[in-house]
């Protein structure tokens, strides 16, 4: 049904959620397009339109085509498994930064339980994902990966994982700094209401992206190991 899955977090807070969407244009757990809030003198499809198909969340496995002797129905059970025998992990506050370019959410604090959390999703669901192709090889170094990011991205299909990973939650693409200057502050007041006062992820989501390029969630697991 789906071209692609990745396992994602999305949050569970309803008004964080909500938010995310609205800014972004897209509601992942709907799968539908929300409107933009108004945000006077900033060009909101432009500003979002890198990040929209994907839904307000942090990249936990990257996007990956499925293995030919796996189903969905088998990564669907495979997550729910992994969940059951996880426990949720603190992210600690959110702070929002402009980082190589684009506007995110990232955790503060010790994030060293959440690293080695993140890295045993994408070792473990590894096997599920197909061979990379050499177009996707090509596409990545496009990206003027490290050898490190390199040889990551050979061995388990992404080159931004392990030490390279960074949890952060998109909210624009990558555009000038002017542009994000303009943004930044009415996003900063938009966003204060909402956000988590502990954040934890508390979850792991499938998902899967369709013939349309968008993001869909198919099953959020709850960590309750």
């Amino acid at each position: 049904m789906f071209d692609r899955y990745a396992i994602f977090y999305t949050p569970h807070e309803a008004a964080f959620a909500a938010f995310g969407a609205a800014w972004l244009g897209w509601d992942s757990a709907k799968g539908a397009l929300v409107p933009h809030p108004a945000v006077a003198g900033v060009d909101m499809d432009l500003l979002t339109a890198t990040p929209r198909k994907y839904g307000f969340h942090a990249t936990l496995k990257a996007p990956f085509r499925l293995a030919d002797n796996f189903t969905e129905a088998q990564l669907r059970a495979a997550v729910a498994d992994f969940a059951a025998n996880h426990a949720a992990i603190p992210l600690g506050p959110f702070k929002l930064v402009t980082d190589h370019g684009f506007l995110a959410l990232r955790p503060t604090g010790d994030q060293a339980v959440l690293q080695n959390g993140v890295a045993e999703i994408v070792t473990g669901f590894d096997h599920f994902r197909a061979p990379l192709t050499q177009s996707d090889i090509a596409r990545r170094r496009q990206a003027g990966l490290t050898a490190r990011q390199d040889a990551q991205m050979l061995a388990w299909g992404y080159p931004f994982i392990f030490e390279d990973f960074h949890f952060h939650m998109t909210l624009s693409g990558s555009l000038d700094q002017a542009t994000l200057d303009a943004a930044r502050p009415h996003l900063a007041a938009l966003i204060a209401p909402v956000l988590p006062a502990v954040p934890v992820l508390d979850a792991i989501t499938l998902m899967g992206q369709d013939t349309a390029g968008k993001f869909h969630q198919l099953h959020r697991a709850e960590l309750t190991g």
